[in-house]
């Protein structure tokens, strides 16, 4: 993808009930990402570390919540979550990513929490 090529965001909402945000872009695809998904495949370095050796896996946030979103610069937002995690810094192109790929990056977060015996619920 270009910069021409890559879609910008119009709209970007957490929901009343703080589980989920939805992010709609100019070209009209439209993403609703749980806060669950979002907070386990944050780009922060406390998860995906400096290294791929160093990526973690996340379990017990199957009921964390969004506390609020805010720019950072015009290229990305910044998720604080309710278990404390701010980290994270999510470009537009990462939504789309994300969107895009649900099962690829669910799947292996589900298989990640398999493999090392972790749970979503602890």
């Amino acid at each position: 993808m270009t910069k021409e090529s890559t879609p910008w965001p119009t709209e970007l909402r957490v929901s009343n009930d703080r589980k989920s945000l939805s992010i709609a872009f100019d070209n009209g695809e439209r993403h609703e990402l749980s806060a669950e998904y979002l907070r386990v495949c944050s780009p922060s370095a406390e998860v995906k570390g400096h290294a791929p050796s160093q990526k973690k896996t996340i379990p017990g946030k199957r009921n964390v919540e969004i506390m609020k979103v805010e720019p950072v610069g015009n290229y990305a937002v910044r998720i604080h979550f309710d278990d404390m995690h701010n980290s994270g810094i999510f470009s537009w192109r990462y939504f789309l990513d994300l969107g895009q790929q649900p099962e690829k990056h669910w799947g292996v977060y589900l298989e990640e929490l398999h493999q090392k015996g972790l749970s979503r619920d602890i």
